[in-house]
């Protein structure tokens, strides 16, 4: 009887940790994607965590002030959108320095929400805690409750597929989107190819610069999404420094998943399942090494990226013309 008391204890342990990196994962994957799009058209967007970091804010005070989830949801795309198209506007149209535009954007957005959120609210820089009203709650699929006593399958649906906000849903569904649109239409074809060569785009005629801003763009509206996540279904209130370097995590994931969809998802995956058991293992004596500082733990995905740009899991090639601002020729 203790053992399988023994078994179910560490399939449920196992079941929440998955859980847990499926929540963890999800702003990663979202601005993983806003990063893709970003980045194939040549375009680099250090400034991720600024966006998501506005949103976080942005979603959380419209949530307080009106209670509705989903028009917060639409000013923090519609604010990330605006911050994206400044980065564009410095980048794409006055051909600046783009990594110095990102770092720009985030020390801006970090220090504007901690002076707005003073100014507001009052409280040390955060807003007020949500009810369940102002936020994005858990949805149960429909059979979860009819499977939770068949063994094994029934847990599985009901603690791992069953039990998360639309967000989460729609940011896995977002990847084959991704992937079909970037390999399969025309637009995805254009994109890849601006990011690649964009003298031979723009001798087709087609505009180089307005394939990037729609990326840009592209780009702004997910962040948005990832960081309303963040504030207002992961969790109920805006936090200083909350997106806590979700931005930079999810640029390794598209670094360590070689700009490609599937593989992006999985580094995403990856780095949440790291962060989940960070959470579990934290103060839990091991055998043999004892304590494990979990600072290491949050360290790994860094050293991955670390050891994959260093050449030893195979070379991660950007697209070509990434980072460098086009000049038409007269």
């Amino acid at each position: 009887m203790s053992e399988v008391t023994t078994l179910n204890d560490m399939w449920m342990t196992i079941l929440l940790t998955l859980d847990a990196t499926i929540r963890l994962s999800t702003p990663l994957v979202l601005a993983a994607m806003a990063g893709l799009f970003s980045e194939r058209s040549g375009v680099v967007d250090i400034g991720l965590e600024g966006k998501m970091l506005a949103a976080c804010f942005a979603s959380a005070s419209v949530a307080h002030f009106t209670g509705s989830p989903w028009l917060a949801l639409l000013v923090a795309v519609f604010i990330s959108l605006c911050l994206a198209l400044v980065h564009g506007f410095a980048t794409i149209t006055h051909k600046g320095d783009q990594i110095v535009s990102g770092v720009a954007l985030n020390i801006l957005v970090s220090g504007l929400t901690i002076i707005l959120g003073l100014t507001w609210f009052r409280q040390g820089g955060q807003t007020p805690s949500l009810s369940g009203d102002g936020r994005f709650l858990s949805i149960d699929l429909p059979g979860a409750e009819l499977m939770q006593n068949v063994p094994l399958i029934g847990s599985l649906f009901k603690e791992l597929l069953s039990g998360h906000n639309i967000l989460v849903y729609a940011a896995f569904a977002l990847v084959p989107i991704v992937w079909w649109v970037l390999f399969h239409t025309r637009f995805g074809l254009r994109l890849r190819a601006v990011g690649e060569n964009p003298t031979a785009v723009d001798t087709a005629g087609i505009s180089v610069n307005g394939l990037r801003y729609r990326a840009v763009m592209i780009g702004g509206v997910l962040c948005g999404i990832a960081g309303t996540y963040i504030a207002i279904a992961h969790n109920a209130q805006f936090t200083r420094d909350m997106t806590a370097g979700a931005g930079y995590i999810a640029l390794a994931a598209l670094i360590f998943g070689k700009w490609r969809p599937v593989t992006v998802l999985m580094a995403c995956l990856l780095f949440g399942f790291l962060q989940a058991f960070a959470m579990r293992i934290e103060g839990v004596q091991l055998p043999v090494v004892g304590v494990i500082p979990v600072q290491i733990i949050e360290a790994v995905p860094y050293l991955l990226t670390v050891i994959l740009l260093a050449g030893f899991i195979g070379k991660a090639i950007p697209p070509k013309a990434i980072g460098k601002p086009y000049v038409k020729e007269r």
